[in-house]
């Protein structure tokens, strides 16, 4: 079996590897396990149906994917065509239904056997694509085309199929079916019962059936199969009924054991055939498992797997996918897939228990590509607070002198077009929590970031809260999280392993909640100063031991924050981690409210690719701020002031090889 020919040959030199005709919705599921929908508190929102899973899916891997279908005109629609356009999938062929809303699903995690659905998907708008919809010109220029059995359920979106299904033929694109069936969706259950998966129906099948001859690839489970064969409680008859009209490769998929592959005759007994066998895995969430299969199947077979290499894909992705909470958000990446092939091939076939695999995901999936950052840093809350108090101003004051510092930065936005795509801001949910909201709703998007320590804490304590986890979950994910700890290889042995243990707190604490963490290392004020005092000023050993310290015991932030180093020390730091982390984002530079030339001058010291831009503040604001309260200057005078501080740090970053 392994080493026949590939039953496919598909067209090259086409824009698009496959196009997916069918659901796309959006999947609420709930945050929390071992309880029904009616005793969920909460859930978590995903992009959902399982022709945009399978759309996902195959554009993470690196297909070039596209999407038909519809979606309602309004929030829910643009979420789930932003989420396939930011994988890179083709959104083309989506359309905006006015008159129809998005479909939505409420999933229950209730235990390892029972995941209680509800589907939201009457007149929804996915479910009124019609055969006006579907463009010759697109279908030419796909390799393949998949349709989910929901999608011949009823007459417009059949139509609609059988057209893009013709059209497929008249072009040599080769058609898969995942069968997908659902009970409920065939209105065969009650409303409230998207549980079931098997109920049989002669009329199902004979539908069914008439669809069959026109693929070249169809995918199900035993359950599945049985209702396009018909046969009930009798797979092999179905197997071969299924034959008998169509002569489709069948994918037959059996659970936690794997799969077989039928290209030919159906046998008596399947034990006659080999089983490409699953990857053994503590199974968290079994929906989403079909659509990953399909998306790793589909994915070896484009790039030239044979049956037996790309059945291994499948079943890895499956197995990577039930382990996690959801479905499109954890279809893995290539680099994932690499990971565990490599590992799987060496007997390790827990993908859930994998601490690595876990952090290629959160690094590997697609996520804004900051090349450089040029932020502002304005997240400081006691040194606003003795900024005010000495000008003998209430505190409230500080609400709008943040505001004051974000409007400037608006205005460099405006004013240098060059800088678009390297801005940000730091800034704080004590003072600026207006000018968070507006900074994450930005477009072109800047870089946001959030602090969480307890401003000069040291042991490290977080700010207003002992539950870290919980404040997170308020945290739109866009935000990074940051965290400044002063720290040092050389504290004593309490205090170094107190800060630790913070610091690993916070780490597992934006693991699980999905955010990026952004590390500032400071020296304490105590041994900063003796540093400072000692003839050799060794502080980049000190930081270069730090950083190794806390790779060393497991912690792997997307962002260091960090003062300036010898030039071959940024050499050094960068070997450092390519070995622990290479797909850390980089270094920033902090300020320290050194002068404008110190900092320009590091600037051109620090030019190594490791280090990506600067996080800088008070020798930015501070003295603009000064003069507008003691009324020195008005405003206007003091955001200009502003501005032009942050342009000339700016390019002097953008110039910093000149």
């Amino acid at each position: 079996m392994e080493n026949r020919f590939l039953p496919f040959s598909f067209e090259t030199n086409r824009p698009f590897d496959i196009a997916c005709l069918g659901r796309l919705a959006v999947d609420l599921y709930g945050q929390t396990q071992g309880v029904g929908l009616e005793k969920t508190p909460a859930f978590s929102k995903y992009l959902g149906g399982s022709s945009a899973n399978i759309a996902l899916g195959t554009a993470r891997l690196g297909l070039k994917s596209a999407m038909i279908s519809r979606v309602g005109d309004e929030q829910m629609g643009q979420y789930l065509v932003d989420t396939l356009a930011f994988e890179g999938c083709d959104t083309s062929q989506i359309i905006k239904d006015k008159e129809r809303l998005t479909g939505l699903v409420f999933l229950a995690l209730k235990d390892q056997e029972r995941f209680p659905l509800l589907f939201y998907r009457r007149d929804c708008a996915d479910m009124a694509i019609c055969e006006d919809d579907i463009k010759e010109d697109f279908i030419k220029d796909c390799k393949a085309l998949l349709i989910t059995g929901t999608h011949l359920s009823q007459e417009t979106v059949l139509k609609a199929s059988r057209k893009a299904l013709y059209l497929a033929k008249k072009h040599n694109t080769k058609t898969i079916l995942d069968i997908d069936y659902r009970p409920v969706l065939w209105g065969l259950t009650s409303t409230g019962d998207g549980e079931t998966r098997y109920i049989a129906s002669n009329e199902v099948s004979q539908h069914l059936q008439n669809q069959l001859p026109l693929f070249d690839l169809i995918i199900g489970t035993e359950e599945e199969f049985m209702i396009a064969g018909g046969v009930e409680n009798d797979l092999i008859a179905s197997l071969k009924a299924v034959r008998n009209i169509t002569k489709a490769v069948l994918v037959l998929k059996i659970g936690a054991l794997g799969c077989q592959i039928l290209d030919e005759n159906i046998p008596d007994n399947l034990d006659s055939l080999p089983i490409f066998k699953g990857e053994q895995v503590e199974v968290l969430n079994v929906l989403g498992a079909g659509d990953a299969f399909a998306s790793g199947l589909i994915y070896g077979l484009m790039i030239g797997k044979n049956y037996q290499e790309s059945a291994k894909i499948a079943n890895i992705c499956g197995a990577i996918v039930v382990s996690r909470h959801a479905c499109s958000a954890e279809m893995p990446t290539p680099i994932e897939l690499a990971y565990w092939l490599e590992k799987s091939s060496n007997g390790e076939t827990r993908p859930d228990l994998d601490e690595q695999l876990q952090h290629l995901h959160r690094v590997t999936c697609p996520r804004p590509n900051w090349q450089e950052l040029c932020v502002l840093a304005f997240d400081h809350r006691s040194q606003f607070e003795e900024l005010v108090i000495k000008q003998g101003k209430s505190t409230k004051k500080i609400d709008e002198l943040k505001t004051l510092v974000f409007n400037a930065l608006e205005e460099v936005e405006i004013e240098h077009p060059n800088l678009q795509g390297k801005l940000g801001i730091l800034a704080d949910n004590t003072y600026a929590k207006q000018v968070l909201a507006n900074a994450s709703e930005r477009t072109p998007a800047w870089w946001v970031g959030r602090p969480v320590e307890l401003p000069g804490s040291r042991p490290l304590s977080f700010d207003r809260t002992d539950s870290l986890g919980s404040t997170l979950s308020a945290i739109p994910l866009q935000q990074t999280i940051k965290c400044l700890v002063f720290y040092h290889p050389d504290d004593n042995i309490e205090m170094r392993l107190e800060q630790e243990k913070r610091l690993l707190e916070l780490y597992e604490a934006v693991r699980k909640s999905g955010h990026e963490l952004l590390l500032e290392i400071i020296y304490p004020p105590e041994i900063a100063e003796n540093t400072l005092n000692n003839v050799d000023k060794d502080n980049d050993s000190a930081i270069l031991r730090t950083i190794c310290r806390l790779y060393n015991i497991g912690i792997k932030p997307q962002w260091w924050k960090l003062a300036d180093l010898r030039k071959q020390n940024w050499d050094e730091l960068a070997k450092i981690i390519e070995r622990y982390d290479p797909f850390c984002r980089g270094v920033v530079l902090l300020g320290l409210n050194q002068t404008e030339e110190a900092l320009i001058a590091q600037f051109k010291n620090a030019n190594n690719s490791i280090v990506k831009g600067f996080m800088i503040g008070r020798t930015v604001w501070q003295k603009p701020l000064e003069d507008y309260l003691s009324g020195t200057i008005n405003s206007q005078n003091a955001k200009n002031q502003i501005k032009n501080n942050f342009i000339r740090l700016a390019q002097a970053w953008l110039n910093r090889k000149s």
